[in-house]
């Protein structure tokens, strides 16, 4: 029979005056040393419901309200309301129906987008050591439930609100709930007497961060009864915008500007023409949508939640949609060197023991110094469990059981080693450090050359090596940072973890993507050199913490520019770096699975981790590799490119051609006694228009678009409207010739012959503004945007002569009109290549006068790094929308 736990808020179990930790696991219904039974957490789960405090779940009225909380459409469907009740019943119907439709279009796209990013957050999860059941294992963090004993280790995330039981010199950072940047020390051995959590020493709390040191605790509270999820229930959190987001916003901006003027000068004009108000509303409303991209956001959702399914069957998880954009935007990636540049796989080679030690003396002493104590078991770090899997350690292995561990001194980034105190069965007592081989090393009372010899040939032949050093007669039983002094260096532990295979030709690939790779790690500066020979990456230069201490911010800019590897650094180094090179330029990436990374991983445009980093590295990142490969992150640099340019083949096509067509409309409105085009025209025109744009996401993109960044560049799209924008106009007065000179066209039959030559132009214009290249010959679309194109000119074309002409405000249109189409077709799409070379040789002048010796140095760096296969010039980059790295 398994007790029912009774729910409680979580300040009962934090608070309550003389509470003691075995109260609290009394309470609970818990024994310490065996954790929860699986049927007692199964009850619990049903009781108190998943550990999680927020979900990312599809809003079905949150999508559909972003699509109608348009000021425009709002007008225009108030402005249709009102023509109903004067009179003009079947265009405001047809106005209605229309604007339903284009709702619904950018709805159901946008809700596709939104699913896919709920199944993006279901992909990440997160784990935690907790004992159920007398056994440790991994537990979702989910899953875990009051009365859970839970194992803290150095870089974890708190995943609920915990009592410690234990502790290991614990140290927390708990800036998320208090604002306070030191880490917080902890001791169970407090009880609980006031009300500020801050003071609560004796407990951890979700979402704090293990700083140092290592603890057990029991849960106490999980998901929205925890401390951080009460806060985080009472906020009104809105994510920051990234710079997609922000470029988004500034066109957005342009365009109202745009729209404005357009909608105001038509609507004076009208009406100082006599013109009916409410007709003269309706039309120049009908202008300003027209302009406007109605569908851009469905467009660039339906991109995204396109990009996102590629970027998942290609090993890359974006936690945020837009990030796809940044993660095209990268320029330099900061990277470590284990898992990334090596395999990752860590294998013991052998023990290399000083003066007159044996190998099985040095290989004892480091089996010894494990925080998790003398089995190597869950949650010791690589290092360790490769020493531990090892066959060639069995017989130390034997030795060691015979040693208890008294005390541990936990391992942290500022000392880089830790130390045991062991004690054998006469009772001799020892402290064990083992470490990093310079930390080490400084804390020997001497060491002999042979010894600093031995250590140097193993650092040049690029193998990790972990120094291991004693010291004898402390007598104290809880020693102290001040005791790792004047040891007795033992010897090395030597380990491999070699080059990645393939990792020569993810770099090569980084580089043709113009991204400059730089290695950040804390291993020695002479083994993360060698792995970089070894895969080809040419090191030009290489620093280490303690010379970056010594620099400041403007010669560390500087020095970044001219070094390949930075080793042996913090992570406040690593975090310094990533700023100052993100001050200094755009598309800074760094990649990181430790807790040593999170603060370079915020500090960086995209920070991307793996699927395997500890919890606060998962966090703090903005992309999820489901692999620790370069070639994996290509892939998703590449999509990323391809995304943002189909994105700007909608913005470029649609801003011209709709500005071309209202200016069109705008100017036949001064000749003509009549309006040129009905509102309801105006607004099927684009609805007929943008549907055929809805392939864009799966159309093809040239080589050289992904080659380098691109960014939002609204000058750019500002001179791209008001060049090919008016050769649009220069057909639709062509067309407007025709029908009033050769078919003497009444108003039906003009407004029939306009709309469908406009939505013919404005339509096929995408297979030329879509490339730079020779339309068809050197850049074919792909199937889905060219049979949508044709489908909905030949909709365009059937329209006069079907039985909706008739409600629509169409009329039949003689055979002769449809010969001028093609004949006005073909001269437009050749004239908009004539302009579009002229255009871009234009554009390209200036950045190629100010950066022709950049452009070779980059060339020669190329040639250095990756030999004669690289060389050669690089096809600069024609993104249609920038032209920037």
């Amino acid at each position: 029979m398994v007790e029912r736990a009774r729910p409680e808020p979580a300040s009962d179990a934090f608070i309550s005056a003389g509470l003691t930790a075995a109260d609290v696991a009394e309470r609970l219904g818990v024994e310490l040393d065996r954790g929860l039974s699986a049927p007692t957490v199964a009850l619990r789960q049903q009781q108190f419901g998943p550990n999680a405090f927020a979900s990312h779940h599809t809003r079905f009225f949150a999508v559909l309200w972003r699509q109608l909380r348009s000021p425009l459409l709002v007008l225009l469907l108030a402005a249709a309301v009102a023509s109903y009740f004067v009179g003009e019943r079947t265009d405001a119907v047809i106005i209605t129906v229309i604007l339903a439709l284009s709702v619904g279009l950018g709805f159901m796209n946008e809700l596709r987008a939104e699913r896919a990013a709920e199944a993006l957050h279901s992909a990440i999860r997160h784990r935690c050591l907790a004992r159920r059941d007398g056994r440790l294992g991994e537990v979702d963090v989910t899953d875990l439930v009051p009365g859970d004993v839970v194992e803290l280790r150095l870089g974890d995330v708190v995943p609920a609100d915990l009592r410690l039981v234990a502790t290991r010199d614990l140290e927390c950072d708990e800036s998320v709930l208090t604002g306070e940047s030191l880490p917080v020390a902890k001791d169970i051995e407090a009880v609980p007497s006031r009300s500020s959590l801050a003071e609560l020493t004796c407990c951890a709390l979700m979402g704090t961060v293990v700083h140092s040191g290592g603890g057990r605790g029991v849960v106490v509270a999980t998901g929205r009864n925890a401390e951080f999820g009460r806060i985080a229930a009472g906020l009104n959190t809105r994510q920051l915008e990234t710079e997609f987001q922000r470029g988004l916003r500034r066109f957005s901006l342009f365009l109202v500007y745009v729209a404005a003027a357009l909608t105001t000068s038509i609507f004076v004009i009208n009406v100082v023409l006599g013109r009916p108000v409410i007709d003269a509303l309706l039309f120049s409303l009908a202008i300003a949508v027209g302009i406007t991209p109605q569908l851009l956001p469905a467009v660039v959702s339906t991109s995204l939640a396109a990009g996102s399914r590629r970027m998942r069957q290609r090993k890359v998880l974006v936690k945020r949609l837009v990030c796809i954009e940044d993660l095209g935007d990268v320029e330099t990636l900061f990277t470590d060197k284990t898992g990334t540049l090596t395999i990752g796989r860590v294998e013991y080679m052998r023990a290399v023991p000083v003066d007159n030690l044996r190998s099985l003396d040095v290989l004892r002493w480091g089996l010894l110094a494990t925080e998790v104590g003398s089995s190597g078991a869950l949650g010791s770090n690589a290092l360790d469990r490769a020493l531990w899997d090892s066959p060639a350690t069995t017989a130390a292995q034997k030795a060691v059981s015979a040693m208890r561990q008294v005390a541990v001194l936990p391992f942290d980034h500022e000392r880089r080693l830790m130390s045991v105190l062991v004690e054998d069965s006469t009772g001799q007592r020892t402290l064990v450090t083992k470490g990093a081989p310079e930390a080490v090393v400084a804390r020997c009372a001497e060491v002999t050359p042979d010894a600093r010899a031995a250590m140097a040939a193993e650092f040049s032949a690029g193998n990790r090596v972990v120094a291991v050093a004693t010291r004898l007669g402390l007598e104290s039983s809880a020693p102290t940072v001040k005791d790792e002094s004047e040891l007795t260096l033992a010897g090395f532990l030597v380990f491999l973890d070699p080059a990645k295979p393939d990792a020569a030709q993810a770099l090569s690939r980084l580089d043709a993507l113009g991204i400059s790779v730089k290695v950040v790690t804390g291993d020695n500066p002479e083994v993360a050199a060698k792995i970089c020979g070894d895969l080809g990456l040419v090191v030009h230069g290489v620093l280490t913490g303690p010379d970056i201490d010594e620099l400041n911010d403007a010669q560390l800019a500087r020095q970044i520019d001219k070094v390949t590897v930075f080793a042996r650094v913090s992570p406040e180094h690593k975090a310094r770096i990533v700023r100052i090179r993100r001050h200094e330029a755009r598309g800074v990436a760094f990649l990181g699975d430790g807790v040593n990374d999170a603060l370079a991983l915020h500090a960086a445009d995209v920070g991307i981790s793996v699927d395997s980093a500890t919890d606060v590295a998962k966090d703090a990142a903005d992309a999820i590799l489901l692999e620790k490969d370069l070639d994996v992150l290509a892939d998703g640099v590449a999509e990323g490119r391809r995304i943002f340019a189909n994105t700007i083949k909608y913005v470029l096509m649609g801003t011209s051609s709709n500005f071309g067509n209202m200016f069109s409309a705008a100017g036949a409105s001064l000749f003509l006694s009549f309006l040129p085009m009905l509102p309801s025209q105006i607004l099927l025109n684009n609805l007929l228009y943008d549907t055929s744009q809805l392939a864009i996401p799966t159309d093809h993109v040239d080589g050289e678009q992904v080659r380098r960044p691109s960014h939002w560049d609204i000058a750019f799209i500002r001179r791209f409207m008001l060049v090919f924008g008016p050769i649009s106009s220069v057909f639709d007065f062509a067309t407007f010739a025709i029908m009033l000179r050769v078919f003497h066209s009444g108003p039906e039959q003009f407004r029939s012959g306009w709309f469908v030559e406009s939505l013919a132009t404005q339509t096929l214009v995408i297979f030329a503004i879509r490339t730079r290249r020779v339309p068809f010959f050197r850049s074919r679309p792909s199937l889905p945007l060219a049979l949508s194109a044709l489908v909905v000119v030949g909709i365009g074309a059937a329209l006069p002569a079907s039985r909706l002409a008739s409600p629509l405000g169409f009329t039949k249109l003689p055979t002769n009109f449809f010969v001028a189409l093609v004949a006005m077709v073909v001269c437009y799409l050749a004239l908009i290549e004539v302009v579009k070379r002229w255009f871009y040789a234009r554009s390209d002048r200036p950045h190629r006068a100010q950066s022709p010796f950049g452009h070779r140095r980059r060339q020669r760096r190329r040639a250095a790094r990756f030999g004669a296969a690289s060389t050669g010039p690089r096809e600069r980059s024609t993104t249609i929308a920038v032209r920037g790295g």
